[in-house]
């Protein structure tokens, strides 16, 4: 069988991966992306934060995403009956970007993968990952090309960014299940139709069912006419309709007045799809010469769009630890990798937690808000769930449990 050698084996292009081969490539760093599928390929998950403009910019990419034509965001809104609210992520604690895009993941995951190729990594697509040896000095893996010839790949480290894939996870049996409570998602792209003026596209819309707490609709609209709709609540909730993905999501939408007086006149052209259970978690992020990115690590919940964010936070901490370990240094990935990883990702924790409970509902919609509160909520909206000198970041459950005590009263 074919061996390679290389220094950095990146297994999946999508946001983590490629983020992670510009940064390694602008340290000098051979690099390889293997990726199972063609792009551009469909992905859901097109809402950025502001916060992920610095690793994408930190990557060497912003210029090609800038010019691909996304549609502009600048923060958030929430609809829950006659209850609306919104924020404007350049109002915020934290300092950093304050606006963002709206994307089509398909082609925003093949911009990065091309300007990880750009910039010097090799990219291989149609390449499936078989098999992994971690057990020896450095990492060994089995891919297969659309050939369908097999070969080996010896690298002196593995970054596992394969997303929903969960390719390492599986492979060396580190899956371990989710606490949070099995939840599915209906969506699809639809040509939304909506008149000029009655919805503000520079904004995901966030909807609350107006009956359960627990079922909450996305509106992400792109820079061409068109949005991505979509639905989240427990898995019995979802199985009460029934008929196609498309008929179910028509019947959840028309269940909210103000969501389908808004798509009215929208186009449903593209057949929906669902995803059931996709929360998910792991024994550990990193092992012997290996670390796992983003989604092939954790992922807690669509609410508040952060996966992209935590992906190339990932990709950012993952590849520093990298330098370190080339420049001779000894890296503690627990504590240089995990530790600073997780702390941004339980942050965003407790406000998905919150939020389904109802109690961070009722803090968002509090109609007497003081605006510096809102400012430290706004930053957390915006990504920066890392940074400590904000109170509700430092201090998250706490802080967040007598807010809602306050909102409550």
């Amino acid at each position: 069988m074919k061996i390679e050698k290389t220094e950095v084996v990146i297994i999946g292009a999508g946001p983590s991966g490629s983020v992670a081969a510009g940064i390694l490539r602008k340290q000098g760093r051979q690099v390889l992306i293997l990726e199972r599928e063609e792009f551009p390929r469909f992905s859901i998950g097109e809402s950025l934060l502001p916060q992920s403009m610095q690793y994408i910019e930190e990557a060497g990419m912003l210029r090609d995403v800038v010019e691909a034509g996304f549609q502009y965001k600048n923060g958030a809104s929430f609809v829950r009956g006659d209850k609306y609210t919104d924020f404007d992520f350049r109002e915020k604690f934290s300092q950093g970007w304050g606006t963002t895009y709206q994307v089509q993941r398909a082609q925003f995951d093949h911009v990065l993968a091309l300007a990880a190729e750009r910039m010097g990594a090799t990219l291989r697509f149609r390449h499936t990952v078989e098999s992994v040896d971690v057990s020896g000095p450095t990492p060994e893996l089995t891919a297969r090309g659309p050939d369908g010839e097999p070969y080996r790949v010896q690298a002196r480290f593995l970054l596992d960014a394969s997303g929903f894939g969960r390719v390492l996870p599986r492979l060396l049996s580190l899956e371990t299940p989710s606490n949070f409570p099995v939840r599915g998602a209906l969506f699809t792209h639809v040509e939304d139709r909506v008149a000029p003026g009655t919805f503000d596209r520079s904004k995901i819309r966030i909807t609350v069912h107006p009956q359960h707490v627990h079922v909450w609709y996305w509106t992400i609209p792109f820079s061409n006419g068109r949005c991505s709709l979509g639905v989240v609540a427990r898995r019995e909730y979802l199985e009460q309709f029934k008929g196609t993905e498309t008929e179910r999501l028509k019947a959840i939408v028309a269940e909210d007045p103000s969501l389908s007086g808004l798509l009215k006149d929208a186009v449903w052209d593209t057949p929906a799809r669902a995803i059931t259970g996709y929360a998910a978690n792991v024994k550990s992020l990193w092992g012997n010469g290996f670390a796992l990115l983003g989604n092939a690590g954790e992922f807690l919940d669509p609410v508040f769009s952060s996966g992209v964010t935590i992906a190339v936070k990932s990709a950012s901490l993952a590849a520093k630890c990298i330098a370190r370990e080339f420049a001779g240094e000894k890296v503690d990935w627990e504590a240089d990798y995990a530790v600073p990883l997780k702390g941004g990702v339980d942050t965003f924790r407790t406000f998905v937690e919150s939020w389904y409970q109802g109690g961070f509902q009722d803090v968002i919609f509090h109609p007497n808000a003081s605006p510096e509160v809102r400012k430290m909520i706004s930053a957390i909206l915006a990504g920066y769930a890392w940074d400590k000198e904000n109170p509700f970041v430092a201090d998250s459950k706490r802080r967040l449990g007598v807010l809602e005590k306050l909102c409550a009263a």
